[in-house]
């Protein structure tokens, strides 16, 4: 069995099977990038709910593993030099797992450049510009007198959803024909737009190619599970 005392994490929240991956996350589109992979390739994880308040987020056992205080991280017990590993980060676990199974990468080196320059597209562009447009359209942002800030971030949005909606024209996946872990990192933040209400100021309706792209990635039985996974108490 695989010795994970090393990681104070596992004070709070304790490994059930030491010998299988460990997901510390909480359902936002973030913390499902890792689920969803894990599921779409088979590999064995034990999920642990980690909720995003201080008292879980801010601990000293997640801080222990994550000190930027963000789901999700992982330990995988049997790490590439024969050693546990510890990662955080959402967009170097994707890319940590598609090397450790083999899969959702590419099938060579030109495709695997292709798939982390879209995975980086998401992490650098998509992600934080929809989380700063669900701050100033749905939440304490939305508030202020002064709408310009929103506005930008609105602006910003309809841009990468173009930029979206053009390169998926005639395909099924953002990085070719197959399904890889830019789709994983895209289609979550993608969907958060229902959550922060803001589908309609974006004109949602009129990127075709995102309707049916997300459509498709929703129909995915891995992802279904990888969705709900960690499970909200």
């Amino acid at each position: 069995m695989a010795d994970l005392s090393a990681f104070p994490i596992t004070q709070k929240w304790p490994a059930q099977n030491q010998d299988i991956l460990q997901l510390y996350s909480f359902p936002t589109p973030n913390g499902v990038k890792a689920s969803i992979a894990l599921e779409e390739m088979g590999i064995p994880y034990e999920a642990h709910l980690v909720t995003l308040s201080d008292v879980d987020v801010k601990s000293a056992e997640f801080l222990s593993l994550n000190p930027n205080n963000k789901i999700p991280a992982i330990i995988d017990p049997n790490g590439p030099d024969g050693a546990p590993i510890g990662l955080f980060e959402s967009g170097a676990i994707l890319i940590y797992l598609a090397d450790k199974s083999g899969k959702l990468i590419g099938n060579n080196a030109t495709e695997r450049a292709h798939v982390i320059q879209w995975l980086m597209f998401q992490m650098g562009g998509l992600g934080p510009m929809l989380g700063q447009l669900g701050f100033f359209y749905k939440f304490t942002g939305s508030s202020w007198e002064d709408k310009r800030p929103q506005q930008r971030y609105i602006d910003e949005a309809k841009r990468l959803l173009a930029v979206l909606d053009l390169e998926l024209a005639g395909k099924d996946w953002i990085a070719g024909s197959d399904f890889s872990i830019a789709d994983i990192a895209i289609a979550p933040w993608l969907r958060s737009l229902d959550f922060y209400g803001a589908k309609e100021v974006l004109g949602w309706d009129d990127h075709t190619n995102l309707v049916d792209y997300v459509a498709r990635f929703e129909a995915r039985p891995a992802v279904q599970k990888g969705l709900v996974t960690p499970a909200r108490e």
